[in-house]
């Protein structure tokens, strides 16, 4: 009968209803959740087909479809903790369960998802939310790169430690010589005197070594011979002479002062196309710059003082760890007290065919479903993703006025649908009164 479909119709209209306002209720309440995510409802009409030209029409209803829009992105909120993190675009950061850690990788949980954490380490240093999901990334090689990993497996992925009271020294692998000797030391009747000079270079213990540098000038007999021995020991090696260079400087108007030849005696060999000689030191090798051929930035002879006028190297002594950051580029870098910065960790992005096809877990998390498609693993900024942000979290994408306005509109539809079924109800005992 068209008034029992009528019946049926209203009692799937009131349980469509409710299930809107329950996601309503679900996005209100999470109005200020970090990282949540607005669940819609959305309805379809049910059509049940009748005899045409019966004169009868069979109500078929409605029925409702729940889907949490994944894909909508919250506003970024700052924050004073480095270790907030959110993500400014699409793709979202690897986490996992920490009951499911197990310290080598991906345990038993398996890989889970977050668009945004504020991550603190816990009693292991282990990056942890207070609702106990672990930030994952690839671990950097000791130089601070980042290994070849596969992009479509969590195969690499492990929990990402950070050790408050680390060290962490730099030895020195390169340095340069900017420094002036005086052209008279050269010239007849000169002394002939060597002109020491010390660096101190970093091993790679974080030990303090030294360079002890000799410049010693070749006398010329009846005029500047404008020639210099180069000879540099190693203190790690309890004095060793790791090079020797004969070094010719150029006397023309145009090039005067500057290299014109460097002739190695021992050492590493000259490579006039970067002005640089390879040293063999005890903790390995170390390029020390002295200058390209006609180059005023390197060793110079000008004049009569002999000038150090700049000498650098990289490296420094071991240092305590003061600060832990996160680039845009998914690095966790730590900076150290002697100001050295290292590369940990990398932090890449998980991105799938369909956001809105994982499935929702507590605390923002989703995982991979059948609707969703394969994972693949981006570095931050690469192709579809965007960046991680630091001191940064996402806020709720709940919009509470719509969510207002909806309940006002769903409150109106509960109610005409009980309406119906009143309606139908009086029919009914009007039809069984027939009988009386």
């Amino acid at each position: 009968m068209t008034i029992s479909s009528a019946l049926n119709a209203s009692v799937a209209g009131l349980n469509a209803n409710a299930s809107r306002l329950a996601t309503i209720s679900d996005n209100i309440s999470n109005s200020a959740t970090y990282g949540y995510k607005r669940a819609s409802t959305e309805f379809e009409s049910i059509v049940l087909s009748s005899t045409a030209g019966a004169g009868a029409y069979t109500a078929g209803g409605v029925r409702s479809q729940s889907v949490r829009l994944i894909d909508e992105r919250g506003a970024l909120v700052g924050t004073s903790n480095a270790l907030d993190l959110a993500v400014s675009g699409r793709g979202m950061l690897p986490v996992m369960n920490a009951a499911s850690v197990n310290g080598t990788g991906v345990g038993e949980g398996g890989l889970m998802m977050t668009t945004t954490g504020a991550f603190r380490p816990d009693e292991n240093g282990i990056l942890t939310t207070k609702s106990g999901l672990v930030l994952l990334g690839w671990p950097a090689n000791a130089d601070g790169s980042i290994p070849t990993m596969a992009r479509d497996t969590t195969n690499g992925l492990v929990p990402i430690v950070i050790n408050a009271n680390q060290q962490a020294g730099d030895p020195t692998t390169q340095m340069k010589l900017g420094v002036n000797l005086p052209a008279t030391a050269t010239v007849p009747g000169a002394s002939g005197d060597a002109i020491p000079l010390s660096v101190e270079y970093f091993g790679n213990l974080g030990t303090s070594e030294t360079l002890d540098v000799t410049f010693t000038p070749t006398v010329g007999t009846t005029a500047g011979s404008n020639e210099w021995t180069l000879e540099i020991r190693d203190s790690a090696q309890g004095g060793a002479v790791v090079g020797e260079y004969v070094l010719t400087f150029d006397d023309s108007r145009t090039n005067g002062g500057t290299l014109a030849s460097v002739n190695a005696v021992s050492g590493g060999a000259y490579d006039a196309a970067s002005g640089t000689v390879q040293l063999a030191l005890d903790g390995g090798p170390l390029t020390l710059t002295i200058g390209k051929l006609g180059d005023s930035t390197g060793i110079t002879q000008l004049s009569d003082t002999f000038a150090p006028t700049s000498i650098s190297k990289d490296g420094s002594p071991v240092g305590n760890l003061t600060e832990v950051t996160v680039d845009e580029n998914g690095m966790l870098k730590a900076t150290y007290d002697t100001g050295f910065t290292r590369t940990l960790y990398q932090i890449p992005l998980v991105d799938v065919p369909n956001i809105n096809g994982l499935k929702a877990g507590d605390n923002q998390t989703y995982q991979i479903s059948t609707n969703s498609g394969s994972f693949y693993l981006w570095n931050a900024g690469d192709g579809p993703t965007g960046t991680v942000e630091g001191f940064a979290r996402e806020g709720s994408t709940t919009d509470m006025a719509a969510e207002l306005t909806s309940l006002i509109q769903t409150q109106r539809a509960y109610s005409s649908n009980a309406k119906v079924i009143q309606t139908v109800d009086e029919m009914l005992q009007e039809t069984t009164n027939i009988k009386r």
